[in-house]
């Protein structure tokens, strides 16, 4: 055991004073971001009132709109005639087409219809003086023959009963509202319906196998047009799914992101050279030009869309205008100081040779800034594709304003799980080619 007389604890203290002599802010620095931390965090809750945000939130509507994304309802309606007759309508634009005759709908023998109901088990028999709801292992007969309909027996916790209206709520399986005079019915479906043909194709509703004999050697539907272009054009045209116009504006949306980061980085490039302060030796024109950077960045793409489309008007010249003014910006001043953080050996050794300044900058600055400037303009391309889908919703053309517009709606959710699962393929694809290009330019592997 070795021991440490007082002179030796002093010369050790004395040499290495940074861990015997620690400051306060050495001491407790991790302590106070901790508590800083945590009183932030207490501040947010109570500035945004989160309790209360968080209880009067509508949580039931990110259920009704998430099972929007993945399925469709068909709403067929009874109306009750006055001679007991029973006449059964759908939309305009069932999704079942102009001449609907579902297998769950069944005509019984004594005039009723009854309508089975997935997912619960159930069904709905309308006749014209009741209408029986079967859910959940219980029949509850709903009377329609007096001035109001009437619930027979005890009401269900799924079933509100108002003055002249019944209500029955079946869950993801949909809902019946029961009057004196008509039944409607809301039955949803998982999938997409008429993803494909819609109902005014020629091949609507036929099984998969007679549209691929139908497209291979059937004969053709219309004589001047082969039955695969035929099929082409329906599911390119489909009103109801609008593949081509969908399409159309994501390659609108890609072409936006591509057009506005190269000319951004076109522009950047020479005005980094500017800016740099090791390359241009003349402060004001430096100062001047990453303030200029400064500003074209510090106004969001958003707000410059917003600006573009009053200028020009709705469209993706807007939207090509923004990303550029932005991209000028970030890529100045992302190139700008990659320049001045180069090693200027190389430089000063060509510089020494007496070549002229543009050799200087070509075999003394290129070959250490080239992968650098490539790296960081793919990676803003890639992040583009994401902005440009932002920036449509405001008018500035591409996928986002037509995304936008089926949100509007408020009834076209599965339409809005199909553009969205589009652009996340496109960022997925844009993404993994990106870092590729990346990884193959800086010279190391992707992981």
């Amino acid at each position: 055991m070795t021991v440490i007389d007082a002179n030796r604890m002093h010369e050790i203290e004395t040499r290495y004073p940074e861990y015997f002599h620690r400051s306060f802010r050495q001491r407790f620095g991790g302590l106070m971001i901790l508590i800083a931390t945590l009183l932030y965090s207490l501040y947010a809750v109570w500035f945004f009132d989160l309790p209360k945000l968080f209880a009067e939130a509508h949580w039931e509507l990110v259920g009704i709109y998430l099972s929007q994304w993945v399925s469709y309802d068909v709403q067929p309606e009874f109306r009750i005639g006055d001679d007991g007759s029973i006449d059964i309508r759908y939309p305009r634009f069932s999704p079942l087409g102009d001449n609907p005759h579902p297998d769950w709908l069944v005509n019984n023998p004594d005039g009723s219809i009854t309508v089975s109901i997935s997912g619960t088990g159930g069904s709905v028999t309308v006749s014209k003086s009741e209408t029986i709801v079967t859910a959940h292992g219980v029949s509850v007969p709903v009377e329609v023959s007096s001035g109001a309909p009437k619930v027979v027996g005890p009401v269900p916790g799924w079933m509100t009963v108002y003055d002249d209206n019944v209500l029955a709520d079946l869950g993801f399986a949909g809902n019946v509202s029961i009057s004196v005079d008509r039944v409607k019915i809301r039955k949803r479906f998982i999938g997409w319906a008429n993803f494909i043909f819609d109902t005014q194709s020629s091949f609507f509703d036929k099984p998969v196998g007679e549209v691929v004999g139908l497209i291979v050697s059937g004969p053709r539907i219309k004589p001047d047009q082969s039955n695969l272009s035929l099929a082409f054009d329906d599911i390119w045209n489909n009103s109801e799914w609008q593949h081509g116009d969908v399409w159309t504006k994501l390659f609108q949306t890609i072409v936006m992101a591509f057009l506005g980061t190269l000319l951004g980085s076109l522009t950047a490039f020479p005005l980094a050279f500017l800016a740099a302060r090791n390359i241009t030796p003349n402060r004001l024109l430096n100062q001047v030009l990453k303030r200029f950077f400064d500003f074209l960045r510090s106004v969001d793409m958003l707000i410059w869309a917003l600006f573009l489309t009053r200028a020009f008007g709705p469209g993706p010249l807007a939207g090509s205008g923004a990303i550029f003014l932005t991209e000028t910006g970030t890529l100045g001043k992302l190139y700008s100081e990659g320049l001045e953080n180069i090693d200027n050996k190389p430089r000063e050794g060509i510089k020494s040779t007496g070549a002229q300044t543009v050799l200087v900058h070509r075999y003394g600055i290129m070959p250490q800034i080239v992968p650098v400037f490539v790296s960081q303009t793919l990676y803003q391309w890639e992040s583009n594709v994401r902005g440009a889908t932002i920036i449509g919703a405001v008018g500035a053309g591409g996928i986002g304003l037509k995304l936008w517009e089926a949100m509007r709606t408020n009834a076209n959710w599965e339409n809005v799980a199909y553009m969205v699962i589009l652009i996340l393929i496109v960022v997925f694809i844009f993404d993994a080619a990106s870092n590729a290009l990346r990884h193959r330019l800086m010279g190391t592997k992707a992981h």
